[in-house]
């Protein structure tokens, strides 16, 4: 069994590689276009002072991207599949307070976000996606080296 672990584990990272750095890369890459609403997004979730909820909702599409790009090229791989992890398990929190508070918020996660009709979220969805996505941070961190990467 470990053998075959051995085995499949290099494209085992690849293949979590792209997907969470892909998933990175897209999700800032679709907010730059608004930072604005990124901001409103941030602000939305009602648990930072406007102040760092605006900053924050300005600098996380550019901090999505730069893991996102390092992941896909294979740079940095196992800090910066800790860092997605954490970013991840950011998301997670956020979006589970917003949910056991009755926000009606959409996530930005893709851009979008703000006010929602209660009926169109998607809480549990989310939260189950950004799991996955944590665990293959996770699972970059401990197995960094793989296929098609720069950190060989």
């Amino acid at each position: 069994m470990l053998n075959k672990f051995r085995t499949y584990q290099p494209w085992l990272t690849l293949l979590s590689r792209l997907i969470l750095g892909g998933v990175l890369f897209a999700a800032g890459a679709l907010k730059i276009g608004n930072l604005q609403k990124s901001a409103m997004a941030v602000r939305a979730y009602e648990m930072l002072p406007v102040e760092l909820a605006n900053f924050l909702g300005y600098a996380l599409p550019w901090i999505e991207i730069g893991i996102g790009l390092l992941l896909i090229v294979g740079a940095s791989v196992k800090i910066c599949g800790l860092l997605g992890a954490f970013t991840m398990l950011a998301f997670i929190i956020a979006i589970a307070q917003a949910w056991a508070r009755g926000l009606s918020i959409d996530c930005g996660c893709f851009g979008g976000g703000g006010t929602i009709d209660p009926e169109e979220t998607k809480y549990l969805s989310e939260i189950i996606r950004d799991i996955g996505l944590l665990a293959m941070g996770v699972f970059l961190y401990y197995f960094p080296k793989g296929k098609l990467s720069l950190d060989r």
